[in-house]
């Protein structure tokens, strides 16, 4: 997103310094921070201001996490919109466009399959139902966080942070149905079974549909859903559904773009009888891809009628999950189905396109949009929509040149269905989840919450509570698991659950609620929630470790930066079962000599190993090593090779729930994908992990050396923050990627040694199979402990700026790695303690 001007001094200077010495490097970046250090607001003095009704007090903490402190709401509501934007604007321009379908207007014709799939999901629409259903006190204040933002942006129109100002984009200003459209956006991101369903027709492409079940991600004491394979047998998937690959290639780019499939988070609550001090005690930790800056963004607001301190999100007046003096919340995803592909029969008549239902042709309908594209004209296409809704693969998918229009032609159509058209008041429920001043208070707001699926979970000092909110849809036929034909209405949707039969509990018997976007109910619950949830271990190890002993703030942090993954130990289990014992030990024996030591060698490591994923791990980097080339021995010979988008899609389907890869190793003995394809004889599970054995040692020392005492799981495994601009560069023109790979050092940090993986509590998943570098983590981390006088702690997992010549744009990196919560006081005396007495005022303007 560099200017012309931007390439010239980077080239002239950065460039040089970068390539020189370490001093050189640390020249550019002060170079880069003076040069934009006039887009940095004050953090103290007066600001005139119009649009407040009386002064306002701004204080930071050390990490430059704001106090908001007011005499009115209103004044809260429109400084939360002024911060928010002095933190985050780039980021919430880059929210919108990405929720309006507009992100080649600032990037380039390179993002315009990303905008092409966005409009034809029509967040707008979805935005629009939400806002209008919301009550006229909330559309004020939506209002009111707009004028804050908009004070902002008039303000500093002309010192716009790097990015921004260099992209030569503009930002409109902000109106109050934006933040509803960021909140939308965050919602459509939370479900993961658009890319399931996207990933199975990819796979079925290449393995057809009747070893379909064995890919699918269903637990293991669960039968594989053969009979919702079924529904695919006889359709002609080999390679004939037009689009498809790049209904694929795009979603997992707007997945890269932390916009879809973010599954995880944890969440657990103590009751008084298991706490230390007799008053309850919450934690939370939500799982985002890793981001500079986090999506989160800390806050704390006083004022007279409202007191709140927790994450917010830029864009949108609320705070998401925190404590406001006497109710603790926090939440998880559910992994809630509430999105279906249907397969459409399509036929081109004439100047319409028709779809089949229940034999008959119906006229689809037809949305007209047009693209404003950065350096080329308009582009007016048009999207299709049947009974289901959009035709995906009727604007994405193969065209003579990007920017022609799609021509769609008589064959197959993917129509995506989802929930979110619904009418609600989610909006007023999540603020008045805010507000509320007891359990019995929340539990009435949680449940008016359906716009969104999540696992709430909320104290207050002597209860705890637990209530799943959201839509979820009643199949009429099949679990919406697997892609339905569209032209049968036996698999629509008939409404949807009574929200009465979601799942609630509160101050149980055990003394503790955890969730961790596992499977909370069991098959035959009146709602059927999902079909495809997170792997269970770390819903085990919060059941194990909340489960012993009594429970504090230490404790808490403790089970937040836990790395012991339970998954090691099934995997004992199942190399001693006297099932496997033997003919494992005689399919190593089998394995050429130099590969039969290897194997044993890591057998033998893997039996004694404790499950601990930290860095330094010798083990941890074996066993991880085994994970990944047991996926690649037992998958790669029939989906592969490593570049094919059927492997890809098996890689992307782990990475959202209970996957194959860890479901084979654990049982499906009679599994057809044991067998390698490449070979005359015919393999069985015990000959695939012999060889998985001796590969994983292979390749620990191919990439760290035959000294075993140098082998460490971070050296395998790191951290690495990067900016929307580094995520979005792939998009953008050569000379644009070049200017922004010059400055990348400026732009993101790390790599740091990593522990942990998608199974541990202290999350740091990576692609299993693929790579391991880290893609989820804890995006920020909550306590609050109500026996201390000050409960509330958190850390956020990068800055609270956004912007790179902020002082606080990396500093909350250290503080995350090493786990320096903040506190963030409630008592007045305590305030100057954490926030001091240095503070920007805003006053005023007539």
């Amino acid at each position: 997103m560099a200017s012309p001007a931007l390439k010239r001094l980077i080239s002239r200077f950065c460039v040089a310094a970068i390539a020189g010495t370490m001093i050189g490097l640390s020249g550019c970046q002060s170079w880069l921070d003076s040069r934009y250090s006039s887009s940095l607001p004050p953090t103290s003095g007066f600001q005139p201001v119009k649009g407040l009704a009386q002064s306002v007090s701004i204080r930071r903490n050390p990490l430059g996490m704001p106090l908001i402190e007011t005499t009115t709401f209103h004044d809260a509501l429109f400084t939360l919109g002024y911060v928010h934007a002095s933190d985050r604007l780039s980021q919430m321009t880059g929210l919108r466009l990405m929720a309006e379908g507009r992100l080649s207007e600032m990037v380039g014709p390179g993002a315009l399959e990303i905008d092409r799939f966005m409009r034809a999901v029509n967040l707008r629409k979805s935005a629009d139902i939400l806002y209008k259903n919301a009550s006229p006190r909330l559309k004020e204040f939506f209002s009111v966080y707009a004028r804050g933002v908009n004070a902002y942006l008039f303000r500093y129109r002309d010192n716009l942070p790097m990015d921004l100002a260099e992209s030569g984009y503009r930002p409109a200003y902000w109106k109050p149905e934006d933040s509803v459209l960021v909140f939308t956006l965050l919602n459509f991101g939370l479900s993961v079974n658009l890319q399931e369903e996207i990933a199975a027709l990819v796979m079925a492409q290449k393995v057809g549909a009747d070893k379909l079940a064995w890919l699918t991600p269903i637990y293991p004491d669960e039968p594989l859903p053969f009979e919702e394979a079924e529904k695919l047998k006889g359709l002609p998937l080999d390679g004939q559904i037009p689009g498809l690959a790049a209904v694929s290639d795009t979603t997992g780019q707007i997945a890269a773009l932390n916009m879809l499939g973010v599954a995880a988070s944890n969440n657990w609550a103590i009751s008084p009888q298991k706490s230390r001090t007799g008053r309850s005690v919450l934690a939370n930790d939500t799982h985002l891809p890793l981001s500079m800056p986090s999506m989160w963004n800390f806050v704390q607001i006083r004022s007279p009628k409202y007191q709140a301190a927790g994450v917010s999100i830029a864009g949108v007046p609320a705070i998401v999950a925190g404590y406001n003096g006497k109710l603790a919340w926090g939440m998880t995803m559910v992994m809630g189905d509430n999105q279906d592909l249907f397969l459409e029969k399509l036929q081109r008549q004439g100047n319409r396109l028709y779809y089949l239902a229940d034999g008959k042709w119906q006229p689809t309908v037809e949305r007209v949009e047009t693209f404003f594209i950065k350096g080329q004209r308009p582009v007016r296409e048009v999207i299709y929509e049947t009974r289901h809704g959009p035709l995906l693969n009727s604007v994405l998918g193969q065209r003579k040149h990007p920017l022609q229009p799609l021509e769609v032609k008589s064959g197959l159509g993917i129509a995506l269905q989802t929930s979110q058209f619904e009418t609600d008041q989610s909006l007023d429920a999540f603020f008045a989840l805010s507000r509320a001043q007891s359990v019995e208070q929340a539990h009435e707001a949680t449940r008016a919450i359906r716009a969104v699926g999540l696992n709430i979970l909320y104290a207050d000092a002597q209860h705890i509570a637990w209530q799943v909110s959201g839509r979820y849809p009643n199949r009429r036929e099949g679990r919406g698991l697997l892609p339905s034909p569209g032209w049968d209405s036996r698999y629509d949707w008939d409404g949807y659950a009574d929200p009465m039969l979601h799942p609630y509990d509160q101050d149980p018997m055990q003394g503790w609620l955890g969730t961790a976007n596992h499977r909370t109910v069991q098959g035959g619950y009146g709602v059927q929630l999902s079909s495809s949830w997170y792997y269970p271990e770390r819903a085990e190890r919060i059941a194990e470790l909340a489960g012993g002993g009594k429970h504090d703030w230490q404790s808490m942090i403790a089970m937040q930066y836990d790395q012991t993954t339970p998954f090691a130990t099934k995997l004992k289990t199942m190399f001693q079962d006297p099932g496997m014992a033997q003919p494992l030990k005689a399919a190593i024996a089998a394995l050429p000599a130099a590969e039969q030591a290897k194997a044993r060698e890591a057998l033998d490591r893997l039996l004694a190993f404790d499950g601990r994923l930290s860095p330094t791990s010798a083990d941890a980097a074996l066993y991880s090593a085994f994970l990944h080339e047991s996926a690649r021995q037992t998958f790669l010979d029939e989906l592969g090779p490593d570049t094919s988008q059927a492997w890809r899609a098996l890689i992307q389907a782990g990475d959202l729930s209970y996957s194959a890869q860890a479901d084979h190793l654990l049982g499906r003995i009679d599994s057809p994908f044991w067998d390698d394809v490449n070979t005359s004889q015919k393999e069985d599970k015990a000959a695939i992990l012999a060889r998985s054995l001796a590969a994983a040692v292979t390749f620990v020392e191919g990439r760290l050396g035959a000294d075993r005492k140098a082998w460490q799981w971070g050296k395998l495994h790191s951290y690495t923050w990067a900016t929307e601009s580094t995520r979005l560069a792939p998009y953008m023109s050569s000379s644009q990627r070049t200017s922004i790979s010059a400055i990348k050092g400026y732009l993101d940090r790390g790599p740091y040694p990593a522990g942990g993986d998608h199974s541990t509590l202290n999350v740091s998943a990576y692609h299993w199979g693929q790579n391991f570098d880290t893609w989820l983590i804890p995006a920020m981390r909550i306590i609050v402990d109500f026996g201390q006088p000050e409960p509330m702690l958190g850390v956020n997992s990068s800055g609270q700026s956004g912007n790179p010549a902020s002082p606080h744009y990396a500093d909350g990196i250290d503080a995350w790695l090493k786990a320096r919560y903040m506190k963030f006081p409630f008592q007045s005396q305590n305030l100057d303690s954490v926030y001091g007495t240095k503070r920007l005022m805003l006053t005023p303007q007539k």
